[in-house]
């Protein structure tokens, strides 16, 4: 019995009786009528449930049918409330109290209305079975099934997880109740056939609907079901074939169907596209909701395009929409993932006070602290979420939110921090999940509490949950080795088969890497004899991390005689290993042999991908082949090869750097006709040269573009256009990219801070512009 029908059994069947309340003249009709109004006011209770069925089971007059039937039918609609959260469920348990046998004989048989209601309840509660065994009982007091009826029974059939059956019982089995099936009995078996991932059945059912003679044809909410279905399988061009059927039919998309396709279109990055369904939305007199600006936003977000984002909440605002907790966590959600998580707070601090909040929020800005090291920060709201007020308005730590905080202070090495909130969720009843021990293990292993990771391992284990396995151990052992530390990996790589873990290949790539990466490139080879010894074969990874500890090492020649020896062992490298061939080769000046390992590559069948073509490019402009690399370029071009953002920046920096100038500007120019976007590296090149050039004004105009699009710029970039503005005297231009610099994501180089010194000492050449600079930086003139 679930703890609902729990509560309201011992309520209502208690054997104790209750104190009889004194009334001149009892009325049930008005008193189900005060009761039905304060179901629809959000204020009827338990409580009040037990008074009400209290009194009626305690005198004998009859219960009205239609007052009962109205009163059902408010409970079964109503909202969840602090009063009563589930009326669907109390209405159920309420309509089995009054035909119990002691009040059978005031209560009027159900209708065909009620058990209409009954069967709507049992598919809001979350009880279909309940539903259909209700419809079974109509069927066997001799009821005739009307239209509202049926299509409940769909409903409950749908909920149900019997589509098959809903299917069956809409095209054969109504009629034979006596029912036509109309276009809503048609919407809700194609919403379950697409809940369900059959979109194209559901396709199959909307082309029944428009060639059944006219009677029921698909209307907008069918298209949209359909619509929708088919994005969120994947099936883009059907989606669109079906709406632009739609459109052909005469049927007008809604503010639903635009939302389903600018939702998908988001989802794919085609921000583009979004903008073109916006504005052809709004030209048809359909105004986005708060579900289009969410997805919009969320989409522009994801993509990095942070004004766009900002521009689209603006607009929202200004069309009377009130943003909702969906759109704040969307733009949170990018300022914390993008170093911002002071200005996230705000957006948070802004929520709070319209008492918009959830524990979504928490976690994105606990991340957001976490991320940037922000403890004092992350702790305090942390703490925040303890304090009873946030308990009162339905805000409290959760498993996700420990998790959140244990895992930031695991990373950061503050492992009796992190141990202390372990225990405290413990204390409050929380229990802790697999990520949980997984972030306090993995810390513990991190900074050197092997002892601490083995108890807590045999802690999970007492407490039913699985210990981590050589995944996890695998992904520990790749994280130290990345960091340097093969000597802390080694440690875990002992510990992990000390409790009976089996490595296998990933775990010994990551251990051979690591000692690679340090150049104990014979510590290495032991690690792959012990390999082969206990029977797990090296694969291709392997070869390829050792090859490039030789490479990194400039054992070139070492290199090239264990990449023959290959064949021998029946391993066939593959794009990875040729890349780390040319780009080793093309590093050590061997030009020649870089090109015709490249021959070789192609000849043996080896994928040779964009980031292959990147390797060639940027090696033959590093080893001063620049026009071989723009040939090669124009040549890979003329035959429609796709490239990425990566490829054009080289080959940009290449043309300015053989003084092909205007080609340079063009390929430029070209690139969103390529489909691509031009990122920081993208503008840092531009600029760089055009200031080489002395082209002041465009590198200027260049910088406020990359700025427009929402690029945010490094502080190598910033560091780079002040010293190049400083030489060539620019000193007010220059000053203005000082004032970029916050000290935080932006710092002074200390060949910045150098230059200067020299210019704006009391014997710099430029010592009577300094007043030209931001005003902190207006003490140079104080050395000497």
């Amino acid at each position: 019995m679930s703890l609902i029908h729990l509560h309201l059994h011992r309520r209502l069947f208690s054997s104790t009786a209750r104190p009889s309340r004194p009334s001149r003249a009892w009325s049930p009709h008005a008193a189900f009528a005060a009761a039905t109004e304060r179901v629809r006011a959000g204020n009827f209770s338990w409580e009040d449930a037990h008074n009400l069925f209290d009194e009626l089971l305690r005198r004998a007059t009859p219960v009205p049918k239609r007052s009962l039937d109205g009163f059902l039918a408010a409970l079964a609609r109503a909202h969840a409330s602090e009063a009563c959260r589930d009326g669907p469920a109390l209405a159920l348990a309420l309509f089995n109290l009054v035909c119990r046998d002691e009040s059978g004989a005031r209560v009027a048989p159900p209708t065909i209305f009620t058990y209409g209601i009954l069967m709507n309840c049992c598919c809001r509660a979350h009880c279909p079975d309940l539903g259909l065994a209700f419809f079974g009982r109509l069927l066997r007091t001799g009821l005739k099934a009307d239209l509202i009826v049926a299509n409940t029974l769909l409903k409950c059939l749908c909920h149900a997880k019997r589509t098959d059956e809903a299917v069956n019982v809409l095209l054969h089995r109504m009629s034979k109740l006596g029912c036509v099936p109309d276009t809503f009995s048609y919407n809700i078996v194609l919403k379950s056939l697409c809940d369900n991932g059959m979109s194209q059945q559901a396709l199959d059912l909307l082309h029944m609907m428009a060639k059944e003679g006219g009677g029921c044809p698909p209307d907008v909410v069918a298209y949209s079901t359909v619509i929708h279905g088919f994005f969120k399988e994947g099936e883009t061009g059907k989606a669109c074939n079906l709406f632009h059927e739609m459109m052909h039919q005469g049927v007008e998309p809604n503010v639903w169907t635009y939302s389903s396709i600018i939702d998908a279109l988001c989802k794919a990055r085609a921000m583009d596209k979004t903008e073109l369904v916006l504005q052809q939305m709004v030209n048809k007199g359909v105004q986005p909701d708060n579900v289009t600006y969410n997805c919009m936003i969320h989409g522009y977000s994801t993509s990095g395009r942070w004004k766009e984002a900002v521009k689209l909440f603006r607009e929202m605002k200004s069309r009377g929409l009130i943003p909702d907790i969906s759109t704040c966590n969307s733009l949170m959600t990018y300022l914390c993932k993008h170093g911002r998580s002071k200005e996230g707070a705000e957006f948070f601090d802004a929520m709070t006070a319209k008492g918009h909040r959830d524990v979504i929020s928490y976690c994105i800005l606990l991340h957001g602290y976490a991320n940037e090291g922000c403890f004092a920060d992350m702790i305090d709201l942390f703490n925040s979420m303890e304090r009873n007020e946030m308990w009162e308005k339905g805000v409290s730590p959760n498993v996700v939110t420990y998790s959140t905080v244990i895992a930031a202070l695991s990373r950061m090495g503050r492992l009796t921090d992190s141990m202390d909130k372990f225990n405290q969720m413990i204390a409050m009843g929380i229990q802790p999940n697999t990520a949980v021990y997984h972030s306090l293990i993995q810390g513990c292993l991190m900074h050197g509490g092997l002892v601490k990771a083995k108890e807590l391992m045999f802690d999970m284990m007492n407490k039913g949950i699985p210990r981590p396995n050589i995944v996890f151990f695998s992904s520990v052992i790749n994280s130290l080795c990345k960091e340097g530390r093969v000597m802390d990996a080694h440690a875990v790589f002992d510990l992990a088969i000390g409790i009976g873990e089996r490595p296998d290949v990933i775990t010994f790539n990551s251990l051979i890497d690591g000692y690679c990466l340090v150049g104990k490139m014979d510590t290495a080879f032991k690690i792959l004899d012990v390999m082969e010894l206990v029977g797990v074969e090296p694969d291709v990874v392997t070869y390829s991390a050792l090859l490039d500890g030789y490479f990194k090492n400039r054992r070139i020649d070492d290199a090239l005689t264990f990449f023959r020896e290959m064949p021998c062992k029946r391993i066939k490298p593959n794009t990875v290993t040729y890349g780390i061939m040319l780009g080793g080769l093309f590093r050590a000046g061997r030009t020649v042999a870089a090109m015709k390992m490249f021959h070789e590559m192609i000849e043996s069948g080896a994928t040779v991908r964009i980031s292959t073509y990147n390797i060639i490019l940027g090696g033959l402009c590093q080893t001063n082949c620049v026009d071989e690399a723009i040939a090669l370029f124009q040549k890979l071009r003329a035959m429609n090869v796709k490239f990425n953002i990566e490829t054009l920046n080289t080959m940009i920096n290449a043309m300015y750097k053989v003084q092909r100038k205007e080609e340079a500007k063009d390929l430029f120019a070209a690139i969103p006709a390529s489909g691509l976007v031009p990122n920081e590296s993208t503008y840092a090149v531009m600029i760089r040269n055009l200031l080489k050039d002395g082209a002041v004004e465009d590198a200027d105009n260049m910088f406020s573009s990359m700025d427009n699009s929402g690029i945010v710029p490094s502080s190598r970039l910033i560091n780079d256009i002040i010293r190049m503005l400083l030489e060539k005297g620019e000193i007010a231009k220059a000053g203005n990219y000082l004032s970029k610099v916050d000290g935080k994501s932006i710092s002074l180089e200390a060949s910045t801070t150098s230059l200067m010194l020299s210019l704006f000492s009391r014997k710099g050449k430029h010592l009577e512009d300094i007043k030209l600079l931001p005003a902190k930086y207006q003490f140079f003139d104080g050395f000497g």
